[in-house]
């Protein structure tokens, strides 16, 4: 599958997210999509989220996208200047902005114009001045200078890349070095890859044939430059019999630092 193709198909997926307000399954295979019930908050609770703090920021926000809450472990201080990869509706940027504060900075990087506009909209409607939205691909270039970032977090992102050591590597380059910069992310990780010639685009927009063994993701991080790896949380996510009975999903949220 040629990675031109995977993007576009991301970008027509979450512009359409974007524009209908409801992911419908977030993070999910496709038979698990399109579900008549499904609760968006609910669901961002399930997977970490607090009910009370999600009440604080635009409902926009809320799609239901991810699969793990970064944002709690990120250990926010106030004046830092926070990286939100795949920022998506703004859901993580804007509870960032609350802890970092007006000293703080907080920067949303998307490359759906979609959810750009989405994000931006109501940052401007709700008086979020300490957080702004940019578009950038984080495979090919982060549009934020070299060791300027105290914090990179990321919710089931990175998984949708096609070179994930280029994404970390990225995202190591605007961090600030020498163990001030730190990386927390939420993803899933896989017990079997798919082979390219199996891969279906569906799959791998939904977060699902575009993951990494743990072994492999944890490398990736490694190969970056990343020291100071930790799994911070682990969940199953998705068991055998939910996706084609020979593989099980499981998000991790993984913490890292700088060397």
């Amino acid at each position: 599958m040629k990675e031109e193709t995977l993007k576009a198909k991301i970008k027509e997926r979450y512009g359409k997210i974007a524009v209908s307000g409801n992911s419908d399954c977030c993070c999910a295979p496709q038979e698990c999509c399109n579900t008549a019930d499904f609760n968006p908050k609910e669901s961002l609770i399930s997977i970490g989220y607090n009910h009370k703090e999600l009440e604080t920021i635009p409902e926009s926000s809320l799609l239901g996208l991810g699969c793990g809450a970064p944002i709690d472990f990120a250990n926010l201080k106030n004046g830092e200047t926070v990286v939100d990869l795949g920022s998506g509706g703004g859901i993580d940027a804007f509870l960032a902005s609350k802890r970092v504060g007006n000293k703080g900075k907080v920067i949303g990087i998307d490359f759906t114009d979609d959810m750009l506009d989405k994000a931006r909209n109501a940052a401007l409607k709700f008086g979020f001045s300490n957080v702004e939205f940019s578009k950038g691909d984080i495979e090919k270039r982060i549009p934020i200078e070299d060791s300027s970032v105290d914090v990179v977090i990321s919710n089931c992102v990175i998984n949708l890349t096609t070179d994930k050591v280029a994404a970390f590597k990225e995202v190591y380059r605007i961090l600030k070095k020498q163990g001030k910069g730190r990386m927390v992310i939420s993803d899933l990780v896989t017990s079997r890859e798919v082979q390219p010639d199996k891969i279906n685009t569906g799959d791998w927009c939904s977060c699902i044939d575009g993951a990494l063994t743990r072994e492999n993701y944890i490398n990736a991080i490694r190969e970056a430059g990343f020291e100071n790896i930790k799994v911070l949380k682990e969940q199953l996510y998705l068991s055998e019999d939910k996706t084609d009975g020979s593989r099980r999903l499981v998000s991790l949220i993984i913490g890292a630092v700088t060397g």
